[in-house]
């Protein structure tokens, strides 16, 4: 079946948040693409009343056309009704049904692209169901044994090597097989998702000063640099390992395409402050296109119509993007 536009599945995220309603605003805008919801109808029409929005929410009918102004929901039902602010551990299988749903319509090719609400790692696991996060999902689900976590925002794309770790499982995670691994598949999707012929890749070293020659660690002597001097031998442009305290500088992002830091909350506390509302979150070296918001579920949010929608209209922007970057590659 041909679409008269690309159909991007949006996840709507833990019932009990922000995600329904920030789905409902997107029917605020017209996109060049057609936006389908995945979550519950019910839940996706209370919301928007609760936050008076004069929206018409019906159910995604595949063979319809779409409608300027209706925003479609792809209906996957709630185990138990939702109710703002209000966690409830019986709709955490709910919760990765709809990630299910999307991920699955990706891999088939129904969608060319999946963006994702926040949902609430506590609730999930407090159901009895291991949950680190979006990116270790996606990546089990899709059979991809390694994914890169990379935000964008505030004009930067900062990427790491390792994600939800305790700061102390950070060293003994950082091998030599992972970095490379990570760098490539870097690289590549910043030449295929992005369209950027030769990266600039910023690296970070992962102590103070960038170990300042092995007095403050030997993880950049170890591992860190006999990576980066392989891999520009092999024709990777690689800055690097630099101090962290001063990479995230204008003259050093100038001309860089992209920052590698080492470990979560080295990097991201810099983007988030620079773009916190307005960044994306990009899951590379997947098989399919998946971007979300940078923000959590913001349950003292919840039903009050006070929600910024800036991240989630940011992560849909960016879907579209990469997703018309994949289809001028497979022309």
């Amino acid at each position: 079946m041909t679409h008269p536009s690309p159909l991007i599945a949006i996840t709507s995220g833990e019932p009990a948040g922000v995600g329904p309603e920030l789905c409902v605003l997107l029917a605020r805008r017209r996109w060049p693409v057609r936006p389908i919801v995945i979550g519950d109808l019910a839940l996706i029409r209370e919301r928007a009343g609760a936050i008076g929005e004069q929206v018409s929410v019906v159910e995604f009918q595949p063979q319809s056309s779409p409608i300027e102004g209706v925003l479609e929901v792809h209906h996957v039902p709630l185990a138990s009704r939702s109710y703002p602010s209000r966690l409830d551990v019986t709709n955490a299988g709910y919760v990765l049904a709809t990630l299910d749903e999307a991920i699955g319509g990706c891999v088939s090719g129904r969608f060319a692209a999946m963006v994702t609400a926040p949902v609430h790692k506590g609730v999930i696991n407090d159901a009895g169901i291991v949950f680190s996060g979006h990116t270790e999902y996606l990546a089990e689900r899709t059979a991809t044994r390694r994914v890169v976590m990379m935000l964008v925002g505030g004009g930067m794309r900062v990427a790491l090597a390792t994600t939800h770790l305790p700061l102390s499982a950070v060293p003994a995670a950082l091998t030599s097989e992972l970095l490379r691994e990570t760098i490539e598949i870097l690289h590549r999707d910043l030449v295929q998702r992005f369209g950027i012929a030769s990266p600039r890749i910023l690296v970070a070293g992962l102590n103070p000063h960038a170990g300042e020659g092995g007095y403050m660690g030997r993880e950049e002597i170890d591992v860190i640099v006999p990576v980066l001097e392989a891999l520009r031998a092999e024709g990777l442009d690689l800055v690097g390992p630099l101090p962290a305290d001063t990479l995230f500088v204008p003259d050093k992002l100038a001309g860089a395409d992209a920052v590698l830091a080492m470990y979560h909350d080295q990097g991201l506390p810099v983007l988030k402050h620079a773009s916190f509302g307005g960044g994306v979150n990009v899951t590379l070296g997947l098989p399919i296109i998946r971007t979300s918001v940078d923000h959590g579920t913001a349950l003292d949010l919840a039903g009050t119509g006070k929600a910024d929608p800036g991240s989630l209209h940011a992560a849909l922007e960016l879907a579209i993007a990469m997703a018309g970057k994949a289809r001028e590659i497979r022309r």
